[in-house]
């Protein structure tokens, strides 16, 4: 059956950020999927929630506290599913994020903090994970990158530009791993997660968006996590270094933060 291609009966799974958000609703989705999942962000008591909705799935959850804004620490995953599980299928590199800033604002250091943490990070993971995956039949890396990373919008440098290298990397990686480990990235519009707390619960704000998104509405994390399960199973095997644009449909921000003229 087709729906087979959708399953990852037995198969690991490394999801950054996995505490709340995308991150978590991806977790859910891949024991959903039949998956076992090494799951890390910062804060444990979110991890524990997310791991007991993994079990409730029938599925075994590993739980990580760690600081992932440090390459090493995001490398060290690898390692732990192996050690936990026994193998490494799929890596989700899904921890990111960097706060908007005026151009002027935007120092040095900031933009290779944000480097750091949005491609650094994904990178550490990625070399630690490969050795463990070409040992095995091969596997899956879903990188999340976001539309800021090929749209313009004032206030977004650093993070775009962090973004688009992460899309740019999914490239550049997909060549470097095939044919073995398979590596895609999801582009990610407006999505309801805590991030876009104080925008969603305005009202106001939030019809602005919609209204400015061609299907009317923001995105939910579980749209982001089924893309995963697609671009991480069977279902996407003849799919590499490509970035799926998950959006709404979005061709420019429908968040704009008001900064003035310089």
């Amino acid at each position: 059956m087709i729906l087979d291609r959708f399953l990852l009966t037995d198969k690991v799974a490394v999801v950054t950020g996995a505490g709340r958000g995308i991150g978590a609703a991806t977790a859910i989705a891949l024991a959903e999927a039949g998956a076992d999942v090494v799951i890390s962000s910062r804060t444990e008591d979110q991890l524990k929630s997310v791991a007991e909705r993994v079990e409730a799935a029938g599925r075994r959850a590993y739980v990580v506290p760690a600081d992932l804004s440090d390459p090493a620490a995001a490398g060290a995953l690898a390692e732990a599913a192996v050690a936990t599980f026994g193998r490494l299928d799929i890596v989700v590199n899904n921890v990111g994020g960097t706060y908007p800033r005026p151009f002027l604002e935007t120092t040095a250091d900031f933009l290779e903090e944000a480097f750091r943490f949005n491609v650094s990070t994904a990178h550490a993971l990625t070399v630690a994970a490969a050795p463990a995956m070409l040992k095995g039949d091969g596997g899956a890396i879903v990188n999340i990158s976001s539309i800021m990373g090929r749209v313009s919008g004032r206030g977004f440098l650093a993070y775009g530009t962090a973004k688009g290298a992460l899309a740019q990397y999914t490239r550049l990686a997909a060549a470097d791993l095939s044919p073995k480990i398979r590596v895609n990235a999801i582009s990610v519009g407006s999505v309801a997660t805590s991030a876009l707390e104080i925008v969603v619960g305005n009202q106001e704000i939030r019809e602005k968006m919609e209204g400015a998104t061609p299907l009317r509405k923001i995105g939910e994390a579980e749209d982001v996590a089924a893309t995963v399960v697609y671009l991480a199973s069977r279902a996407g095997a003849y799919m590499t270094g490509k970035v799926l644009e998950v959006d709404g449909g979005l061709q420019a921000p429908n968040l704009e933060l008001g900064l003035p003229d310089l």
